[in-house]
Order: structure tokens, then sequence, then C-alpha cells
């Protein structure tokens, strides 16, 4: 099962990446940008995610992804490390937030982590 520190490994391998404390939990950010928190007891995950690819996802698999209240209006889905297949999947997820976070500088720079979807 994954967990915070298999969170905080993969987010921090990615080019430019900090870990701060914000509302009493860990975020990560990219140039200042956040696109990954471990709320709770930090047992699940908010990434960025476009809102009609989140409400997808939760339909798909609301074992996995669901939306807070408080992030309703915003374009972040929560997903649950226990539920998660194994860390290529957490990577995936982390990888693809990042992408929307990111500025276009890192991207050109980084090819091979790929460019977010639309972009």
């Amino acid at each position: 099962m994954q967990d915070a520190e298999d969170v905080r490994r993969i987010c921090l391998s990615f080019p430019d990446t900090v870990e701060k404390i914000a509302w009493s939990m860990p975020t990560f950010r990219v140039a200042g940008k956040m696109f990954a928190t471990l709320p709770e007891e930090e047992t699940s995950i908010a990434v960025r995610c476009p809102k009609t690819e989140r409400d997808e996802l939760v339909l798909a698999e609301p074992e996995k992804f669901w939306i807070a209240d408080h992030e309703a209006g915003f374009a972040w889905v929560r997903v649950r490390l226990a539920a998660l297949e194994d860390t290529a999947e957490l990577s995936d997820i982390l990888a693809d937030s990042w992408r929307q976070a990111a500025p276009t500088r890192l991207l050109e720079s980084y090819p091979e982590l790929g460019l977010p979807a639309g972009g």
C-alpha cells in the first residue's frame, strides 16, 4: 500500500518541487504553485484535476476518487492511497497534477515528463 512517504518521495523527485506546510498539512508546489496535498491523517491526497475529468473519475471509481465539499468549486480531486493499485499509479497521478501546475519553461525543459492534457 502506498503511504505519505511514497507521496513525498515521488513529489520531490519532480523538477523545481518543494514541500511546504500550509493549513497544517504537507503541500507540494512546483515553481510556487500547489499541485498536491496530504490532508487528514495522510491516508489520501488531493491533486489538480480538470473538473470534467474529475467528475468522470469519481463516477467511474468512487472507491478511489472523491470530491471534498470545500474543493467542489475547484479543479481538485481526492485520491484514497489504499485504493491505488501500485506506486506506478500513484506516480502517474502525481505527475499529471505536477504537469498542470508546472510553468511552460519546466515542461519544455523536461519533455520526458510529458505535457498536460490539451497542452
